[in-house]
């Protein structure tokens, strides 16, 4: 097997962010498996940082035994993205030009685009992630024959864009000098985290001739974790539901605040607290925060303790393709509680009979009150959660998985 690149518009071994993370845990596991891979980036510093900044120069260097290669980026019309994604986000349908502006005033990298063409025989796969970038609109151009995709799907307005999914022409993908749709410009192979991600891409792409699979994603498990040391070091002798993640709209955090205040207002003697772990500010209403505690960033083994600790994890997200905090939090044997509306999470609590879901108000309180009254039923989720995550996403399991599937990729491409 030659070398496999991945390819992601922003990167760096100390990068937080779900996909950054994912793939750093990715190619490290399978350099240390043996397999050749190489990191391909721009010179952006991170997501939140400016898409038309090199805060990085443009060259080739080894970093914990891995090669990046970072590009510049071409400037960026910041003002009309914004307000093409600004549509986007709520969601409007857009017009040809206006998809196009959002491709074209995406984070993009002409010289990657070159590298990428003028080496792809040096590589025998590029794999993108995650799909709505220019990186990888782009990118994929170039390599058609040998790229994968780890789309990180979510159910939201940028997949049903046109420019990603309809076939305008005889070979199914060249329109305006840009491919039209990447499932059907022939994609060597799809890696989907879990099976709604993947259901969801059936029903908007034509999936028939790309080498599509659920592999799952990697989860680390040998961490060590202490229910009391958490208690002890923060104070916090009470039940308590936990929230970890980036504390903003996107994940749904003041859906979880919201039901929270209505719970105290009805269980006034309920020694129930909410904890808070993660970057970012959110306001917490006056009449309960003195039951809160906004713990912000906390160290890694905190965090574990914390799922230790924890009754039940809440993840209110709408949208994730897989959902890192859950299977933390099962690898703590801690339940979870996840909204029904996130196909994701919702499959994956269910599937492994790790924790519930919720649509409404009545629903988290009834859920609240059964994991509150039936501390051994409680448990006995939180070791099924364990057992799920060991079972379907350890390290040497996801290792396994991909190395067969990028294998099996290649020999189809060669036939």
């Amino acid at each position: 097997m030659k070398t496999i690149a991945f390819v992601i518009p922003w990167f760096g071994f100390d990068i937080p962010g779900g996909a950054e993370m994912e793939l750093k845990g990715l190619v490290s596991h399978l350099h240390d498996a043996g397999v050749k891979v190489e990191i391909l980036t721009t010179c952006v510093k991170e997501f939140t940082s400016s898409w038309s900044v090199n805060h990085y120069k443009q060259k080739a260097y080894v970093e914990n035994g891995i090669t990046v290669r970072r590009f510049k980026v071409k400037k960026q019309k910041t003002d009309l993205f914004n307000t093409v994604n600004k549509k986007l986000m709520s969601n409007d349908k857009l017009t040809p030009e206006e998809e196009k502006i959002f491709t074209d005033e995406n984070v993009n990298s002409p010289n990657l685009y070159k590298y990428i063409a003028k080496h792809k025989e040096d590589y025998d796969l590029f794999v993108f992630i995650p799909y709505m970038f220019g990186t990888t609109y782009h990118g994929i151009q170039q390599c058609i024959d040998r790229a994968v995709m780890i789309p990180c799907f979510h159910d939201e307005s940028y997949i049903y864009m046109d420019r990603f999914k309809e076939a305008d022409c005889a070979n199914g993908y060249v329109l305006d000098g840009f491919p039209r749709t990447i499932p059907q410009a022939e994609v060597a192979g799809m890696i989907f985290h879990a099976r709604p991600e993947m259901e969801l891409a059936s029903k908007v792409y034509d999936l028939s001739n790309v080498d599509a699979r659920e592999l799952g994603e990697g989860v680390y498990t040998d961490y060590e974790y202490d229910a009391e040391r958490f208690r002890e070091k923060y104070n916090i002798d009470s039940p308590f539901i936990l929230y970890a993640g980036r504390k903003d709209i996107g994940k749904n955090i003041y859906t979880l605040i919201y039901y929270f205040e209505e719970y105290k207002k009805t269980h006034h003697f309920d020694d129930l607290k909410l904890v808070l772990i993660g970057g970012g500010k959110v306001n917490i209403p006056a009449r309960i925060k003195e039951h809160v505690y906004d713990l912000g960033y906390v160290p890694m083994q905190d965090k574990y303790d914390a799922y230790a600790a924890a009754t039940v994890m809440c993840q209110p997200s709408k949208f994730e393709s897989f959902s890192l905090v859950v299977m933390e939090s099962w690898i703590c044997e801690t339940p979870v509680l996840v909204h029904n509306q996130c196909n994701v999470t919702k499959y994956f609590a269910s599937d492994a009979n790790g924790g519930f879901y919720f649509d409404n108000y009545r629903e988290f309180e009834a859920e609240i009150e059964y994991l509150l009254s039936h501390p051994e039923e409680c448990k006995q989720m939180g070791e099924n959660g364990r057992k799920y995550v060991l079972d379907k996403f350890a390290w040497n399991v996801i290792v396994d998985k991909y190395t067969k599937y990028f294998q099996d990729v290649i020999d189809r491409r060669k036939k």
